[in-house]
């Protein structure tokens, strides 16, 4: 069973505490390296990292040195480090490295150390993989269960939420507005075309640093730069994401987000929606899973009002989607009153079309 990205850094102090290998598996892009050095912040722990699929044997157990009649092994820089001072040894790619390398790491995990060079009591190995379920999607070897068994191992699957959360200090606030409304575009779950662009979290990452160093995002310059934003989307995210944030950066001084609804009450902004407009602002908040968490006092009463002002055949479509929610919330929306209009009149008319007086 996969465990998002909030869970694993939870729960991987605790393994941590007993000085296991930690195993991450998953899709390419997801944010393993990022939750791996999120959790070395929170340890208190600088990382020391290696890309497994790039080193030979020689990288892994170091150069031999003879002295007299015996042999030794002088480590790399990085194992030095990591048997002298605590880190977070972090071994990327461990099931695209050579058969040779992997022996190499099944004593590094099973022993704590390598041709007798022993790490630091309070040094951590972490690594990460793509293979598991999604392995045959990928060129990687596949990890015998002897391999595994060293592992503590976690399949990871992280949630929207979770890439939304990181992204509020890390992207800029037309992808972030991009995403949360659009969130099927965050990255591909399914099988991939060969030599086709997927966007992915990482790429999203990416295309943010380009546009943002160029300015192509910034108010002023964002309707003149369209063509620029639909070529470099095409080349980081796909053809498909490209065009969905083009039209997105077209219409983006008139987008209406739930935020602006929920959290801000700015009703008026819907003032000239039409049918269409107010159903498409309905969906994204069914697809944002929004109502799902419990609403605070003030969002229920900007729902409310937003609520009151939809067309008969909208607010019907809003209220199902409440109702597939968190109780509470219809509980409560069934209880607000806006400036002295109950909103269950409203409900009730809307089911009996029948006027209710209050």
């Amino acid at each position: 069973m996969a465990v998002d990205f909030k869970t694993f850094v939870a729960v991987a102090p605790h393994v941590a505490a007993v000085r296991k290998p930690i195993l991450l598996r998953g899709r390419h892009g997801i944010g393993k390296s990022c939750v791996v050095y999120q959790t070395a912040a929170g340890l208190g722990l600088p990382v020391v990292e290696r890309r497994a699929s790039q080193m030979t044997e020689g990288d892994l157990v170091g150069l031999p040195v003879i002295q007299g009649e015996v042999t030794t092994f002088n480590p790399p820089d990085w194992f030095h480090q990591a048997c002298n001072e605590p880190v977070v040894l972090f071994l990327d790619e461990v099931d695209r490295a050579t058969p040779e390398v992997r022996q190499g790491i099944f004593e590094l995990t099973d022993s704590r150390k390598l041709n007798g060079h022993i790490l630091h009591p309070d040094t951590l190995i972490f690594a990460a993989v793509n293979g598991g379920e999604h392995g045959e999607q990928y060129q990687v070897g596949e990890m015998d269960p002897a391999e595994l068994d060293r592992w503590t191992v976690f399949d990871v699957e992280p949630t929207v939420e979770d890439w939304l959360n990181w992204a509020k200090e890390n992207v800029d606030g037309v992808i972030w507005d991009f995403i949360n409304q659009n969130r099927g575009h965050l990255e591909h779950t399914g099988d991939f075309e060969p030599n086709k662009v997927y966007p992915s979290r990482r790429s999203w990452d990416r295309l943010n640093e380009c546009l943002g160093t160029a300015g192509f995002l910034a108010d002023e310059a964002r309707k003149e730069s369209l063509p620029m934003i639909y070529e470099l989307g095409c080349a980081f995210v796909g053809f498909e994401a490209a065009v969905a944030l083009r039209d997105f950066c077209e219409k983006y001084e008139r987008q209406v987000t739930i935020q602006m609804i929920l959290d801000e009450g700015q009703i008026e902004k819907t003032a000239e929606f039409g049918i269409n407009d107010h159903s498409a602002l309905v969906e994204k908040m069914e697809a944002a899973e929004v109502f799902n968490a419990e609403l605070t006092e003030e969002q229920v009463q900007n729902l409310g009002a937003y609520f009151l002002s939809l067309p008969s055949e909208v607010a019907m479509k809003l209220w199902t989607v409440l109702g597939n929610g968190e109780l509470q919330n219809t509980v409560a929306l069934h209880q607000c009153v806006v400036d002295g209009t109950p909103v269950s009149a409203h409900i009730v008319e809307l089911l009996t079309g029948e006027a209710v007086n209050s």
